[in-house]
C-alpha cells in the first residue's frame, strides 16, 4: 500500500501515478504464490513450462521496472472517502491527471478509444474513463485502489438474468463461460462472480470480487460455492494459456447483494493470470 503524504491535488496525482506503476509492474503476493503453487503441482509438461515462463516474466518485469504485460489495460478505480474528510480540490481531476502522467512516465500503452470512431485519446482518458467508483465510509481517510483491466479477459466476461429458482444453474453457467473462453483470457484465470443486485450492480460486484485476496471466503456458503466452482472449472482441462493442464483458474471469488424477489442476476468477470491492483491510502490525524 502506498501512502499519500498530504491531501492535495498534486499529492493525489502523484499517488495515482505510483499505484499505476505498482499495479502494472508488480503482482500482489497472493497471486504470485498461487501461480507458484500451480506450477509445483502441475502434471502437464507443457503447462508446467508455461507457468514457469509466467513466473520468469514476473521476475523480469520487477527487475527492469517495466509492465508485466503489453496490454496495460484500462484503469478501474475504487475510491473510499471518509465521511469526516474535507476534500477542497477536484479529486476526480487529480485521478485523471495521474492517469495521463502515468501513461507517459511508466510508460503505458494508450488503450482508450472512442467506441464508434475508434479515435485514440493517446493518454488513457476518455468519456467515462478511467472508471471511478466512489463509496463513503466512516472516519477521515481516503483510499484509492486501481485495477487495470486488459481486453483479452474483459471480452470473455458475461452477465445473465436468471429466474430466482435457478440458483443450481450458476455453476454450470460459470463453467460454460470459461469453456467458451478457452485460452483467450490467458489462463490460469481469476474468476470474479457477482450475484444479486440489479443488472449493472451485479457486474460491479463481479469486478470488486477480483480485489479479494486468493483464499477462503469468510462466509461459509459462499466459500463452499467458490470451492465447487473452482473444482468444476479446473476439471475442464483448458490449462495454462489454453494448452491443457490441471489449473485453468487460480481462484474463484464471489460477492453478493440483495436483489428483487423476481430476479437472480449473475455476472462473471474473468481476469487473466495477471490479477493486477494496488492501493494508496491517506488518513487525517
Amino acid at each position: 500500500m502506498i501512502s499519500i503524504p498530504s491531501l492535495s491535488f498534486g499529492s493525489v496525482t502523484n499517488a495515482v501515478v505510483e499505484i499505476l506503476r505498482e499495479s502494472e509492474i508488480h503482482l500482489p503476493q497472493d497471486v504470485v504464490s498461487a501461480l507458484r503453487a500451480a506450477a509445483e503441482k502441475e502434471s502437464n509438461p507443457t503447462a508446467k513450462t508455461q507457468l514457469h515462463s509466467i513466473l520468469k516474466n514476473i521476475e523480469i518485469a520487477a527487475q527492469k521496472g517495466i509492465p508485466i504485460c503489453q496490454d496495460t489495460g484500462i484503469f478501474i478505480f475504487f475510491v473510499e472517502i471518509g465521511r469526516g474528510l474535507c476534500i477542497d480540490f477536484d479529486l476526480e481531476g487529480a485521478i485523471r491527471d495521474g492517469c495521463a502522467q502515468a501513461t507517459q512516465k511508466i510508460p503505458l500503452r494508450p488503450n482508450v478509444v472512442d467506441p464508434l470512431s475508434r479515435h485514440n485519446t493517446k493518454n488513457n482518458l476518455g468519456d467515462g474513463l478511467p472508471e471511478i467508483n466512489y463509496a463513503f465510509v466512516p472516519g477521515k481517510t481516503l483510499k484509492i485502489t486501481v485495477a487495470p483491466k486488459g481486453a483479452g479477459s474483459e471480452n470473455m466476461s458475461t452477465i445473465r438474468m436468471f429466474n430466482p429458482t435457478e440458483v443450481s444453474k450458476i455453476m454450470e453457467f460459470v463453467a460454460k463461460t470459461v469453456l467458451d473462453a478457452g485460452g483467450k483470457p490467458c489462463p490460469p484465470v481469476v474468476i470474479g462472480i457477482g450475484i444479486g443486485g440489479s443488472f449493472n450492480q451485479c457486474a460491479k460486484l463481479a469486478k470488486e470480487a477480483l480485489l479479494f485476496d486468493i483464499g477462503k471466503n469468510p462466509e461459509d456458503a459462499l466459500s463452499q460455492m467458490e470451492s465447487e466452482i473452482l473444482t468444476a472449472v479446473n476439471s475442464l482441462g483448458i490449462g495454462c494459456m489454453g494448452l491443457g493442464g490441471d489449473t485453468t483458474a487460480l481462484s474463484v471469488r464471489i460477492k453478493k447483494a440483495s436483489c428483487h424477489t423476481a430476479s437472480l442476476p449473475v455476472a462473471i468477470n474473468i481476469q487473466c493470470w495477471a490479477n493486477r491492483h494496488a492501493t494508496a491510502f491517506f488518513e487525517e490525524e
